[in-house]
């Protein structure tokens, strides 16, 4: 029985040593990064930026899974039960915050389940309209929304999307009615904005910027409080005085909670490395994504506090 003990306590040493030097050794195999939206989207389009060069960072690949449903719900429950050995991550936007006050039935808890890891950085969301519509300032169109009600309509990429948030805080501020039209992604709203089918839409600047480049649509706010780099025509909602309803919309990197904090050190290490540099930062700010540097501490308590604010939110919208 003794015997028996010892080898147990040596075999348990070992396995401990091996577990600890895996860590030691991370990356040593293929990183699989979820992206829990559609190919195309400004959740897929930033984090691929980031992923293809941070890859050689760390000496590993890293393979990008679109893995769409429920709102992005479906892809983000696959990494938060993922082992948390660093090979699965995820990159998510301002909409991790949102889920939970449109889904009492999640099978993760967001501020339990993930851990951050780094900020890619964030952008407004920008006000586009069809290029045929009257309205050349904020004010024209606020005018024109309270003269008509619920005529007026807005899309969106889905209920209690980071979209229709920023669309709803707006709404809100400028203390107008407007009727909210969900679409199944970003690609089927754009389409109907050029088509003049809808009035407005809060699109992320990824998206917007080319279209508002090729005069396809009009820029009128963008929905931080100050004005974007890559826009400096455009106002920005503090300057219009509708302060309540400024919003961005941020991209970030997370891991399951219990990933060894050697490997989220490294990994954020990596990271920073990555956007230090300046062709990461060009590309970066050609579609209007600015850094917003933040300890994985402050990202955790950021993402905490938005998960309360959306839930009182929505909870007056509904």
């Amino acid at each position: 029985m003794r015997t028996f003990l010892r080898w147990s306590c040596v075999l348990t040493s070992v396995l401990l040593c091996s577990a600890a030097q895996a860590e030691t050794n991370w990356p040593s195999r293929l990183i699989k990064a979820v992206i829990p939206f559609g190919p195309g989207s400004a959740t897929d389009v930033v984090p691929r930026i980031f992923f293809e060069r941070l890859g050689p960072e760390l000496g590993q690949t890293i393979v990008v899974e679109n893995r769409v449903g429920g709102g992005g719900a479906v892809g983000t429950a696959a990494v938060a039960k993922a082992e948390p050995d660093g090979y699965t991550v995820l990159a998510h936007s301002s909409a991790l915050a949102i889920t939970p006050a449109i889904n009492a039935n999640l099978p993760y808890d967001t501020t339990k389940d993930l851990s951050s890891v780094i900020m890619i950085g964030a952008s407004p969301q920008i006000m586009i309209i069809p290029k045929d519509r009257p309205w050349k300032t904020v004010d024209d169109f606020l005018k024109d929304a309270k003269a008509k009600g619920s005529s007026i309509n807005f899309g969106s990429v889905g209920i209690g999307s980071a979209v229709h948030i920023s669309a709803e805080k707006f709404r809100r501020a400028g203390n107008f009615e407007a009727t909210h039209i969900p679409y199944r992604g970003g690609p089927e709203v754009i389409a109907d904005i050029l088509g003049g089918r809808i009035d407005f839409y809060f699109c992320p600047a990824a998206t917007a910027l080319p279209l508002i480049r090729e005069g396809q649509v009009r820029a009128l706010v963008v929905s931080t409080e100050k004005r974007s780099a890559e826009l400096p025509d455009v106002p920005s909602l503090a300057e219009v005085g509708l302060k309540d309803g400024v919003s961005d919309s941020w991209i970030g990197v997370f891991v399951p909670s219990k990933t060894p904090r050697e490997i989220v050190d490294k990994m954020r290490d990596a990271g920073l490395k990555v956007l230090a540099k300046p062709e990461m930062q060009a590309a970066l700010k050609k579609i209007g994504v600015e850094p917003v540097p933040m300890t994985t501490k402050e990202m955790d308590d950021m993402v905490a506090k938005e998960v309360a604010a959306n839930l009182v939110l929505l909870k007056t919208e509904k």
